[in-house]
């Protein structure tokens, strides 16, 4: 499991930290958003000789053209199996950087700097690593842990408040699936005004016990899918068009959709699915789409990854705080589910 250092000086930190690696050189992956807005944080606390790599921000350059051109940045700057690399950046930096670090003659090391709420709850932790293919979300890839994962609430100033919240849909989840506590505590009304310090370290000791437990996703990792069979299709579905959803707004649909079939499936009461219901509305504006795109948004769930055969295969909640998997639905219930969160 990756070292995952609270960092209360992400500068100073970082630079202690290099002092004591052994690397031929050092590399740093940014998009165009944190090589203007984090990279300066960093810039002066590198080795001189080091190199940067920046490509343009959002999920749509998450493809293995952008792999193409970070693979021949390190060739070109002559990186061998004893490099390190940095991804500075969100989920599809970190996802994206790694896979590439990864892959690179056979694997090279890297460390992850997440800088949004949604990556330093989730994406950086776990060794998930890969990009999106023809469409579907994170369909290349490989495990693969970093040596460290350095996480700093002062990134968090340079995000906008819909990157925040995107990230909070994460936060929620992990409430939902493990700890009902943790979610009663979560507010609605200002929630964005929170001990983020508190947060991203209950968050993180979740997933980091679930993912200590199940490293594959060989069985309990798949509770860390809740909302996201269906979350990934609204994400895929709208990914390259002007209705464009971020990874959280996404991932809040499809908790409400889950959790209609945790209520037919797993025995999530009613009440509780309203509970659920409620906050999510509170916090993330219901996303208007047309009845006609339904058919086509569902379809895309048959090529989520925890797919057997031709099942399709849900983590859904008994009751807030606990989640099991390995539920299967039809197409017509996941249909009846998405109708259901569109007439709210």
């Amino acid at each position: 499991m990756e070292s995952i250092i609270f960092s209360n000086s992400i500068a100073g930190d970082l630079k202690s930290y290099l002092a004591n690696q052994s690397f031929s050189k050092l590399g740093v992956i940014t998009d165009s958003n944190t090589e203007k807005h984090c990279f300066p944080v960093i810039r002066d606390h590198l080795p001189v000789d080091s190199s940067q790599f920046s490509f343009p921000s959002g999920e749509s350059n998450k493809n293995l053209e952008t792999c193409s051109a970070i693979w021949k940045w390190m060739t070109d700057e002559a990186f061998d199996r004893k490099a390190l690399i940095i991804n500075l950046g969100g989920g599809v930096t970190g996802d994206m950087g790694g896979f590439c670090a990864a892959t690179y003659k056979r694997g090279i090391r890297f460390i992850n700097l997440p800088t949004t709420l949604l990556s330093q709850v989730d994406a950086s932790v776990g060794g998930k690593l890969g990009v999106d293919f023809n469409g579907f979300k994170n369909h290349i890839g490989v495990f693969a842990e970093p040596e460290a994962v350095m996480i700093s609430e002062v990134f968090l100033k340079t995000l906008p408040d819909e990157e925040l919240r995107s990230g909070y849909a994460e936060v929620i989840k992990h409430g939902l699936i493990q700890n009902a506590n943790y979610f009663g505590c979560l507010k609605t009304e200002g929630w964005e005004k929170q001990n983020w310090r508190e947060i991203i370290e209950k968050s993180v000791s979740i997933k980091k016990d679930v993912v200590q437990k199940d490293p594959k996703e060989s069985g309990l990792r798949k509770i860390l899918n809740f909302g996201h069979t269906i979350g990934h299709a609204f994400e895929s579905y709208y990914l390259d068009s002007e209705r464009h959803l971020l990874h959280g707004e996404a991932i809040a649909i499809g908790m409400i959709c889950e959790s209609y079939l945790s209520v037919k499936k797993s025995g999530l009461s009613k009440s509780e699915m309203e509970l659920i219901n409620n906050m999510l509305l509170n916090v993330f504006e219901k996303f208007d789409f047309p009845v006609e795109d339904i058919p086509a948004i569902v379809v895309l769930c048959s090529q989520d990854k925890k797919n057997e055969g031709k099942t399709v295969n849900f983590s859904l909640l008994t009751q807030i705080g606990k989640c099991e998997y390995n539920f299967n639905a039809t197409i017509e219930e996941i249909e009846e589910s998405v109708h259901f969160y569109k007439n709210l």
